[in-house]
């Protein structure tokens, strides 16, 4: 059995260790290797090695910088098919889905391949008499991040491209479930031309996350995951004086005005809600309907879209959702469903209990529908992160806008509608990070940033664009003044 080690200073290298965890093919239900964690001394090992390493790195110009990445996106999109059999082969996400998600992280490779002008600092001449002021952006040394199992190539590049595109080293542990993509990653940055040491990749669990916000010699941390987990990231990291970007849960709502185009609001949700499985933090998983007769008719059409769904492994080019990453997240999705039963919700559709032919052992859930939810369930409070899509019904658009509002996650929201006022007006009151116009899934592009409110962020610093080359380097201020002097004339 296929054994996954550590990538430590630019090659993989196995550590002596007790523990190991299967990586699953989701497609099938089979075991398809095992993964070595690394423990605390194996992350110091990491650490060191890239504290070593970085000087050196950060001393190129950064045109030397940008041109590495130049050839890292190449690489990139050379091997993407390749990339994308890794990612589907362990979360089992569509074959397409995977492909997305790689180009979604190359628009992050070529926004930072214009380092060279996104860590120039400023200058003011005659600040007062004589004085001359000006600031240079570093970088920070060594940093790192923990990245989730639903995204294991766009994450890690959102956070390991700007680290080490201005100047910093980088240590990455990818989720336990999704860990080969990260590993071929940094082959292809080896060779683009990234120095041995300073892109390195230590696996595991809580052990490994725990050595890492720990190390006195990491300067940073980015995470992405749960929000439980992302609080208690942020709070052990930021109390040892580290400089933290900590993306928690997500609730996702979509809020469908009267005169909304409902075959759009249909063709929309289905993607928002089942596409990679609902395992996204950016899934619509909740839809706030205005009126009852929109309601009811937007339920009959949804009904009749999620039968036309096809659900197949990630082989399958025609199927448009696929398993979920394990056996054990699956029977956590389906506890969700119990749990909104149990609550007084209405089970529309029933994604329970089928098996995908030839596949009986995958992790398959089919897209689930569910009706009359109400924000006092635990089925509405908590994210589900599976093919789960609940309707709540409102009566008013004041209403509809409390509920994300309100909500204790402010991740993404988005509206359907057909008034421009009703829209603005929306976008201008909503307690939400990222907003959505007729949009289901509003990831800002890569030269803007990600990030939500409240308990779906920690930190005052977004994930990618301008904020991440902020929260990756340090600012020099310099204030100067020479002396007068006489130039002799000889």
């Amino acid at each position: 059995m296929r054994m996954i080690t550590q990538f430590i200073d630019g090659q993989r290298r196995s550590f002596p260790s007790v523990r190991s965890t299967p990586v699953f093919e989701p497609n099938t239900g089979q075991v398809q290797a095992h993964l070595e964690h690394a423990d605390a001394t194996t992350v110091a090992e990491a650490v060191a090695v890239a504290k070593a390493a970085q000087p050196a790195w950060s001393r190129n110009s950064p045109q030397h910088r940008a041109q590495v990445m130049f050839r890292f996106k190449a690489l990139l999109e050379a091997h993407q098919q390749e990339l994308a059999g890794i990612m589907s082969s362990e979360h089992g996400k569509l074959l397409d889905d995977s492909l997305g998600e790689l180009r979604r992280g190359l628009d992050v490779v070529d926004f930072v391949c214009g380092v060279p002008h996104l860590q120039k600092g400023e200058y003011t001449k005659g600040a007062g008499p004589g004085v001359d002021v000006y600031s240079i952006r570093e970088a920070l040394g060594v940093v790192a991040g923990i990245t989730p199992f639903n995204f294991p190539a766009m994450i890690p590049l959102w956070m390991m491209a700007p680290a080490i595109a201005v100047g910093n080293a980088f240590v990455l542990k990818p989720s336990s479930r999704t860990p080969s993509a990260s590993m071929r990653l940094a082959e292809l940055a080896l060779e683009a031309g990234v120095p041995a040491g300073i892109f390195n990749i230590v696996h595991g669990d809580q052990v490994a996350g725990e050595a890492i916000t720990g190390h006195p010699d990491i300067k940073a941390v980015s995470f992405v995951g749960s929000t439980v987990v992302a609080k208690a990231v942020y709070a052990r990291g930021a109390g040892g004086g580290k400089r933290m970007q900590c993306m928690g849960g997500a609730k996702n709502h979509g809020v469908v005005l009267p005169d909304a185009d409902l075959d759009q609001v249909v063709q929309d949700a289905l993607a928002g809600a089942f596409g990679s499985a609902g395992q996204r933090c950016m899934a619509m998983s909740v839809l706030v309907v205005v009126g009852e007769k929109t309601a009811e008719d937007l339920k009959k059409r949804l009904v009749k879209a999620i039968a036309n769904l096809r659900v197949g492994g990630a082989p399958d080019r025609a199927a448009q959702v696929g398993p979920v990453v394990t056996g054990e997240h699956k029977r956590k999705v389906e506890g969700y469903i119990q749990l909104a039963i149990d609550e007084g919700a209405d089970v529309v559709v029933d994604g329970r209990g089928r098996s995908l032919p030839g596949s009986e052992e995958g992790f398959f859930l089919w897209p689930t529908l569910i009706d009359h939810t109400t924000t006092t369930m635990r089925s509405y409070q908590e994210e589900i992160f599976g093919p789960v899509l609940q309707i709540v019904r409102a009566e008013t658009f004041e209403e509809a806008l409390s509920y994300p509002s309100n909500h204790h996650q402010g991740n993404a929201v988005s509206i359907f509608t057909r008034s421009g006022d009703a829209a603005q007006r929306f976008v201008d009151q909503v307690a939400v990070g990222m907003i959505g116009v007729n949009f289901p899934m509003p990831v800002p592009v890569s030269y803007h940033s990600f990030g939500g409110w409240k308990d779906s962020a920690f930190g005052d610093l977004n994930q990618y664009g301008e904020d991440s080359i902020r929260f990756l380097t340090r600012t020099k201020l310099v204030t100067q003044r020479w002396p007068s002097e006489s130039i002799a004339v000889r």
